[in-house]
């Protein structure tokens, strides 16, 4: 009465917690120098189950936790041999022992284990106590359950094992250091035939079964799962995260727990980018990465790297780190334009320019690269693809700085933004996996949603305590959004040429299909984020004391590690035009002037408007001469009779 009183005792095993790729691949797992896998007892050979029971506990069906004829036997035994030479504990005294209590030989232990014995008997079936003790028996090196054990010894699963191979596991407890086939297989063979024999004599298997068993050969792996699969750690270090920020689950749950995570890891993506981390950053150079690609369809992590070696270091720069993002901020600030009355056409002069601010007391004097201005009027779409510093700060001046820091927070970036002039040239640090999905964002129609790195965990039991939804928030103009992304592939199109180079110009020659991006940089950070219809992927490069880039070939590390990573990845894949919606309607413009373009335009950009928006007025600059002055007559006919 009193152990009924007790109750159910608590179960807790410790068990590894595993982390999957996208494709169902095991990436890693996590243990404390403990191999579990909890398996049903469906999942296991009945082999191993009938060789367990046989060698054991025979009676363990009949009994009630305890064998009280063997344990008088056992105790004959031990006297006549002066020593401890026979066991008489039961499977459930084993269990009881695994669950609750140490191995030492006190009487305290040993009423403990009576107790804890009792209450498994009277609170859970003889199924559930025999799928305990299978699940929590040490089979030797490190391997606890037959699953782990199953996996360690043959490199399969614990359903797969033959009557050879579980007959020999069976006899592995009785001593992991002695019987253990890795350790001696002449042992392991002797304790296999005298269980194959308790199998013969109790009618399990037949004499022919047993000769069989005894003379297969035994193909030993000797190898734990997943040891050489320890893939993506800054990947999986920012699951871990968000297990225990996001998910609010313990930190000893999410490394013993028995969990199940499946993350959104592409290996393929993974495997690109930390093999092109390595082939471009030289091995005796300080500069660190930070890299992350998602997929702007699902906002899907596919790969991540928050250094070059988690070995060396496990700080995650790609989402711990905090950077100036200089004009890769950009994009934000011509979206907020856009949303202000601004067009690609919109024309403003580039010129050295010193700004007053905070009514008249400060001046702030931006300058460009190199100190190079088209001392003229330039359009915004050129402005955008040279990274022309004068149209932005003006541009934000317009706006007011507090529009910017609104905008930018509705693309997902969480950082504190200073309201000051150069916030337009991305002076205020950001986080990498932001800025990334902010990307993402633009290349999903304005569809928002933070950055997936988890679609579903599962406890031991196979329960799902956590499934990933959906939930894709409309937060930029379908339209805009399609204006600022087509804005974006000028960076590559040197029609936009001015005073300055378009800044990917020196990507142009190896890319093989459209892309839309934007680059940035700082003394001390170097950035480099674009994306296709199918995939986006951003790059952070610099020094994690903040020093200054002095090798000018690591200045363009970003880019090559991101044009890399980008070819790779859609290697094979068909190359998508990026979508324009209804409503938005492409023009040809001289990039020069914003006006409409002629059949004599030397250079012409198309550019995208939002219907109604568009330049009206035509560029008559290089018309023939004749030409110029039909047009300058019908303009003064047209002044002079306007009806």
């Amino acid at each position: 009465m009193y152990f009924k009183i007790l109750g159910e005792p608590q179960i807790a095993v410790p068990q590894s917690t595993l982390y999957f790729a996208a494709n169902g691949e095991v990436i890693g797992e996590s243990h404390v120098g403990e191999k579990r896998y909890w398996v049903s007892l469906d999942e296991v050979s009945p082999f191993l189950l009938q060789s367990t029971l046989a060698i054991e506990d025979k009676k363990f069906y009949e009994h009630n936790g305890f064998d009280f004829k063997r344990i008088g036997g056992a105790v004959v035994a031990d006297l006549k041999a002066m020593s401890k030479v026979q066991g008489a504990s039961t499977i459930t005294q084993q269990y009881a022992r695994n669950l609750y209590l140490s191995h030492d030989k006190t009487w305290k232990r040993k009423l403990s284990e009576a107790s804890y014995t009792i209450r498994l008997e009277l609170n859970f079936s003889k199924e559930k106590i025999l799928e305990g003790y299978v699940n929590t028996i040490y089979y030797g090196h490190g391997s606890y359950g037959i699953e782990s054990a199953s996996q360690f010894y043959f490199g399969k699963k614990a359903s797969d094992l033959t009557l050879a191979e579980a007959s020999m596991l069976a006899g592995i407890p009785k001593g992991p250091s002695i019987y253990s086939p890795v350790k001696s297989m002449d042992n392991a063979k002797k304790r296999q035939g005298l269980i194959l024999q308790e199998l013969t004599k109790d009618g399990v298997i037949t004499e022919k079964e047993k000769q069989r068993a005894e003379s297969e050969p035994i193909r030993l792996v000797a190898k734990h799962p997943h040891t050489d699969v320890e893939q993506a750690p800054y990947f999986r270090d920012a699951v871990q995260k968000v297990l225990a920020s996001e998910l609010n689950i313990d930190e000893q749950t999410i490394a013993l727990g028995g969990l199940r995570v499946y993350t959104t890891l592409n290996p393929k993506h993974q495997k690109i980018a930390e093999q092109t981390i390595k082939e471009v950053i030289p091995d005796d150079s300080n500069v660190q990465p930070a890299f992350v690609s998602i997929a702007p369809k699902t906002h899907h992590v596919t790969a991540l790297a928050g250094g070059k070696d988690f070995k060396q270091s496990s700080y995650n720069r790609a989402i711990q780190a905090i950077r100036q993002p200089g004009s890769a901020f950009k994009p934000f600030l011509y979206y907020a334009a856009l949303k202000n009355g601004f067009t690609p056409a919109t024309m403003l002069t580039s010129e050295a320019t010193s700004f007053r601010f905070d009514e008249g007391r400060n001046v702030y004097t931006p300058s460009n690269f190199n100190h190079q201005y088209a001392n003229k009027a330039m359009t915004m779409a050129q402005a955008l693809a040279v990274s022309d510093n004068i149209y932005a700060v003006k541009t934000l001046l317009f706006l007011k700085p507090e529009v910017l820091i609104r905008t930018a927070k509705t693309f997902g970036i969480s950082t504190p933004l200073k309201p000051v002039p150069s916030l337009a040239l991305g002076t205020s640090g950001v986080r990498v996996l932001d800025m990334v999905n902010a990307y993402a964002t633009i290349a999903n129609g304005g569809q928002y949603e933070k950055p997936v790195f988890i679609t579903r965990v599962e406890n031991a039991q196979g329960e799902v305590i956590y499934e990933h939804q959906p939930s894709h928030e409309e937060r930029l103009d379908p339209k805009k959004t399609a204006i600022l992304t087509h804005m974006m592939t000028g960076m590559f199109d040197e029609k936009l040429n001015s005073s300055a180079h378009v800044t990917g110009a020196s990507m142009v020659p190896k890319m093989t299909r459209p892309y839309a991006g934007k680059s940035g940089s700082t003394n001390t950070d170097y950035w480099m984020i674009g994306f296709t219809p199918q995939l986006t992927a951003g790059v952070w490069t610099g020094y994690d004391d903040g020093q200054k880039f002095t090798v000018a070939t690591d200045q363009s590390l970003a880019k090559k590690i991101w044009l890399q990573f980008m070819e790779k990845a859609h290697k094979g894949k068909k190359a998508k035009k990026f979508s324009k919606p209804d409503g938005v309607v492409a023009v040809n413009v001289n990039p020069d002037n914003g006006k409409i373009a002629s059949q004599y335009c030397p250079i012409t950009r198309e550019m995208y408007f939002v219907k109604g928006t568009e330049p009206e007025e035509y560029c008559t600059e290089h018309l023939p001469k004749k030409k110029k002055q039909k047009e300058s007559e019908d303009s003064w006919l047209d002044r002079l009779f306007p009806f």
